[in-house]
């Protein structure tokens, strides 16, 4: 069985977000990348299956600038076979994004992919939803357990009400969510393994895509500053502070 996984290049997750002077958007100037830590979940989760011998190959894709290689090295570095670089320097949002991997599923027909639940710059968690829609697979969102038996997979999706288990037939689209697992650090000698494994180039042209956003940017700002909590001395204090200075009750 062949399994695919999308990894998308972001800020990483401890570094603190920096708005243009401008407000037209994210500062990425000498700031610290990393793969989408959902991401990291979904090829942990990959990997885990080709370790069952359930999968026999694990293949990474990364829609992004030339520097997006560096996550798919990570991404073979962790266990991943191979990797596809669908090399932009544009934005590409959700649609166009699920789009781009639409293609590749049609030409690497793999049986299952597993997509982290979203990213943590635009945080849309749209992608997997739509690529299973155009792909025309059934879904399993909010995966914290994944099980494969023959021609099906058993999900079992975190949902408002607690656990909801659902079972696909394959091939399908499952997007990971925090407690899927624990994803796994690589090891020096992974990472220089990772350096003779394949990466193919491409591009969405190459694919048949066209790079159309169909959203705009109009003004991005940073959170209002908050202000410093304090410490009240009594029950009282509080509900009179919550009632005349803060007027919430």
């Amino acid at each position: 069985m062949k399994v695919l996984v999308p990894v998308k290049r972001v800020i990483d997750y401890n570094v603190k977000v920096r708005v243009k002077a401008d407000n037209t958007g994210v500062d990425l100037s000498n700031v610290k990348m990393a793969m989408n830590p959902f991401c990291e979940i979904a090829v942990e989760e990959a990997v885990r299956l080709k370790e069952k011998g359930v999968a026999s190959e694990v293949v990474v894709v990364s829609i992004g600038p030339k520097a997006a290689q560096e996550q798919i090295r990570t991404a073979l570095a962790l266990g991943a076979d191979r990797g596809i670089h669908v090399e932009t320097d544009e934005i590409v949002q959700s649609l166009t994004a699920a789009k781009i991997l639409k293609a590749v599923v049609d030409k690497e027909e793999p049986q299952l992919v597993i997509v982290g639940k979203q990213s943590i710059d635009t945080d849309n968690n749209q992608t997997g939803q739509m690529l299973a829609a155009l792909c025309g697979y059934p879904q399993g969102t909010f995966a914290s357990e994944v099980n494969v038996d023959g021609d099906k997979v058993e999900v079992t999706r975190e949902i408002d009400g607690g656990n909801q288990v659902v079972s696909l037939n394959l091939p399908a689209v499952i997007t990971t969510d925090l407690r899927l697992n624990e994803p796994r650090y690589a090891s020096l000698p992974n990472i220089m393994k990772a350096k003779k494994k394949p990466i193919e180039n491409t591009s969405a042209a190459d694919l048949g895509v066209e790079l159309k956003a169909s959203l705009t940017t109009v003004k991005v700002e940073p959170p209002p500053t908050r202000q410093a909590g304090i410490k009240v001395g009594s029950v009282a204090e509080l509900v009179e502070k919550l009632k005349n200075e803060a007027k919430v009750v």
